[in-house]
């Protein structure tokens, strides 16, 4: 039990017994006491006043009175206008530590196996390019959110959705036919998703030179780009695709092939794992049944040329295709028959998708849809719409191949921490192995810090080198921080200190009381993290705790101090403050080191 639910209980019970009515739980307002006031925690008389009919001052000390009187753990309060400051004793704050100290994963609930899911699908590449910049914020988002859920009791299934069919894997395909000489990313020595997508950039540089030359001779850019010989080829090749042609085909599962095994190889390097992986060639079908259904009820409606439509205008939304005149199926479609397939298979309690901001309006037509089709579960589909991810010298484009490259980055920032940490000399008496692990973990690190501890919604500038610093808020000092009360604890036990509870009798001082009430937020930032779905949360929780550890760490002695049960009080402390970090930073994928 927190400090707001231990003192909400309390006030609750004396606001009754005082004036004989119970307070609604919005009349007990608790927050922190400010910092120029003595206290730890202050209650907000004003909305209950309507109950005591007192003036606010009257009322704070009524209830202040009283709280002193049967709690021996309040040792005083004084009252500011219609504030109640409210002060607890230190062995209040002993016992909430020691509670917290015997709780092995303290801040986190396990979940009900038996209890229907979240399913989260997150990730969603083509198979036209590798993973970028802008895949990163996605999968690390996903992989964070899934993390943050289970552990605030939910039972989560991790699902990706890889879009491996469609004109643009047809235009990587007709590149590397013309192109390739039969190369293979073994014989060139290339990851097998960057190989293809360097076709798909060579197919784009060959459809330009097209366009030009159709342009020269006399056409309009609308009918050039059309008539690109280079497109018509990519398009007929998706023809023979659907018409199931052997050769296409076995060409289609080769490439394809390749990239996944480099997307393997990325997902491993960034810590990213699913429960399933769907395909679109598999499901992009599925939504075409449902659409027939719709027409039958009169949800959907056909026009002239044989496309199929709904009618959204009267929902401040537009009208929405969700078959082509040639019968073809949309993303939309599919989304519906994937989302219809999922509820079938988990029956799950929410499905978010995360995605970018771009596909806000497609989400909220989808959810329409499903509603007007008839299921009730359709508001249990969340969009985790997040922003872009851009560099400093500005936006990325896939197919002129000016993207970040997920690979190259990860490989840059583990770099750059080696530069640093070798900068620092800190690393000079540790063998290489352990070295290589440790810079590894401090570059992966600061990426994903950087990139989670903003809100999702926001579009968001990655500037590698700020993200490296170790000092800030960035993933290197908070990891730093962990190290350095591994290190603390590693003295202790080589000194013969033996772990144990905390005397309740010593007297914590402020900076103490403050570590153990940050402490005590952890299960909070867990829960709002969770309903919120947001992982910045946790990540400037976790930095707060570093900041505010270092700032203990700095003004107290531990290993030096006298007196043995604050000696033994300041090692827990500092365990427990080390767990913390390391149970937040998990959340968000990060590792942390024990020694840097």
């Amino acid at each position: 039990m927190n400090i707001e639910q231990f003192l909400e209980e309390k006030v609750r019970s004396i606001v009754k017994d005082i004036w004989g009515v119970e307070p609604d739980t919005g009349q007990l307002q608790l927050q922190q006491t400010r910092k120029d006031f003595e206290g730890d925690i202050t209650l907000v008389a004003f909305p209950l006043l309507k109950i005591s009919h007192k003036s606010p001052e009257e009322t704070c000390n009524a209830i202040g009175e009283k709280l002193v009187e049967l709690h021996p753990e309040i040792k005083g309060f004084n009252v500011i206008k219609g504030f109640l400051n409210i002060s607890l004793t230190p062995s209040y704050w002993v016992n909430t530590f020691n509670d917290v100290l015997s709780q092995k994963d303290f801040g986190f609930k396990a979940f009900n196996q038996t209890e229907d899911p979240i399913v989260i699908e997150f990730s969603s590449p083509n198979t036209n390019k590798p993973l970028h910049l802008g895949h990163i914020r996605n999968n690390l988002l996903g992989m964070s959110i899934s993390r943050i859920l289970e552990k605030s009791g939910k039972r989560v299934v991790k699902v990706n959705l890889v879009n491996d069919r469609g004109v643009h894997i047809c235009k990587s395909m007709i590149a590397w036919m013309k192109f390739g000489n039969g190369e293979t990313p073994q014989s060139s020595g290339k990851k097998g998703d960057l190989f293809v997508g360097n076709y798909y950039v060579r197919f784009d540089k060959e459809f330009k030179v097209q366009v030009e030359k159709l342009k020269a001779e006399g056409l309009s850019e609308e009918e050039a780009k059309v008539k690109a010989p280079i497109l018509l080829e990519a398009q007929e090749l998706l023809r023979k695709w659907e018409a199931k042609d052997p050769e296409t085909i076995a060409l289609w599962e080769k490439m394809n092939g390749w990239v996944y095994k480099g997307f393997d190889q990325t997902y491993s390097d960034l810590g990213i794992t699913f429960d399933k992986t769907y395909y679109e060639s598999q499901t992009y079908l599925l939504g075409k049944a449902e659409v027939a259904h719709g027409l039958s009820k009169g949800v959907f409606h056909k026009k002239d040329d044989g496309s199929v439509w709904i009618d959204l205008t009267a929902d401040g939304l537009d009208e929405k295709l969700l078959l082509r005149a040639d019968g073809t199926s949309v993303y939309i479609t599919q989304d519906i028959g994937t989302a219809i397939q999922r509820y079938n298979e988990y029956h799950f309690q929410e499905h978010i998708y995360v995605v970018g901001n771009e596909q806000e309006y497609h989400f909220q037509v989808l959810k329409l849809i499903m509603k007007k089709l008839g299921y009730n579960w359709s508001d249990a589909l969340y969009h985790l719409s997040y922003g872009m991810v851009l560099l400093p010298e500005g936006k990325m484009k896939s197919r002129e191949g000016t993207v970040v490259d997920a690979d190259d980055l990860m490989n840059e920032m583990v770099e750059t921490a080696r530069d640093m940490s070798n900068e620092l000399g800190k690393l000079d008496d540790v063998d290489t192995s352990t070295t290589n692990q440790i810079i590894r973990m401090i570059g992966l690190g600061a990426l994903k810090y950087f990139i989670l501890k903003v809100d999702p919604k926001k579009n968001m500038t990655f500037n590698p080198k700020e993200s490296i610093d170790f000092n800030g808020n960035t993933g290197p000092f908070i990891q730093y921080t962990h190290a350095r009360i591994r290190s603390v604890i590693r003295k202790a036990n080589e000194m013969g200190i033996i772990e144990g509870k905390t005397d309740n009798n010593i007297s914590p001082n402020e900076k103490e009381v403050t570590l153990i009430k940050l402490i005590g937020k952890f299960p909070e930032a867990v829960q709002n993290s969770a309903s919120e779905h947001n992982p910045a949360l946790i990540a400037n929780y976790a930095y707060e705790l570093a900041k505010e550890y270092n700032q203990f760490y700095h003004d107290y002695s531990i290993l030096k101090e006298e007196n043995a049960s604050t000696r033994l009080f300041r090692i827990n402390l500092s365990t427990v403050v080390a767990n913390t970090l390391k149970n937040a930073m998990w959340l968000l994928g990060i590792d942390v080191p024990e020694m840097m």
